[in-house]
Formats: structure tokens, sequence, C-alpha cells
């Protein structure tokens, strides 16, 4: 009976040993998915790594499926910290939380006041020589008064 005894405690072993090294290349994936996915919006990973945080059973397809939640941090602007997580069933990616920026009520109103300037139709401009303007493709937008006329309002 020894024998039984010591080939299950080292088919135990084993299956602890595989388990770990499936686990450790699952995080490994999770890292460089989170690394893709903070290129992909800007933000910078913290620490370089994430941590497994929790484990749910989901039905993809009428067949039960195994997510792992990895949780990690981001920084938006190099001086805060903010929490991410992403799920992972298998080697897919299926579900990503990033914090949000905040914009003040100052860079809230310039973006929509930016956005009002587009054109909605091509305007009558008279041809003349502007010294003061930028280049067209460049950088800057130039600012110019709205044109109020009683089409394009629904007051």
């Amino acid at each position: 009976m020894g024998n039984v005894n010591d080939l299950l405690v080292l088919l135990a072993l084993i299956a602890v040993i595989g388990l770990w090294l499936k686990l450790s290349a699952a995080r490994e994936h999770a890292t460089t998915e989170a690394r893709l996915q903070c290129a992909r919006y800007g933000l910078q990973l913290l620490d370089e790594t994430v941590g497994l945080r929790a484990l749910r059973l989901r039905r993809v397809a009428g067949r039960r499926r195994l997510e792992r939640c990895y949780g990690f941090e981001v920084s938006i602007d190099g001086a805060d910290r903010e929490q991410g997580s992403l799920w992972m069933r298998g080697s897919m990616l299926s579900e990503l939380r990033l914090p949000t920026v905040v914009l003040t009520p100052s860079e809230s109103l310039a973006q929509d006041r930016i956005a009002d300037m587009e054109p909605r139709h091509a305007p009558a401009e008279p041809a003349a020589d502007h010294h003061d303007e930028p280049a067209p493709g460049g950088n800057v937008i130039p600012l110019r008064p709205r044109r109020r006329s009683g089409g394009d309002t629904l007051h």
C-alpha cells in the first residue's frame, strides 16, 4: 500500500505544478494584454504587472467558461494611481475596465467650442490674402465668430 500512497502524492504534486505553470502563463498573457490596452488608450501601466483578483463562471454559447479577473494600476498623467482590471477567458480578453479621464469645466467648454466650430456646410468666404492664418493641415484652430442663421438652429 505504500507504493500507491506515494504514487498518489506524486500525482497530486505533478497536478499542482502543472496548474501553477498554466496560471503563470495566463498571468503573463494578461500582463501583455494590459500593456497593449494601456498603450492603446494612452495610459501608463504601473509596476508592469497584474494580479489575479477573481474567478467566475460565465455561460458562453451555452457552455460554462471560467473567466479570470486581473487587477492592475495605471496612471493617466504620471502623477496619479488608478485601478484597472481585465477579464480573460482562456487567452481572449472578454472585458476591460479602465479609469476615465474627467475634464475640468474649462476643458469641457473648450472642447464643446471646438466641436461647434466644425463647418456643416462649406462657407462662402471671399478669396482674400490671409497672412495670419496657419497653413492647412496644421494643428492650430483659427478662432472665428460663429455665423447665426435661422435655418441651422432648433429654437
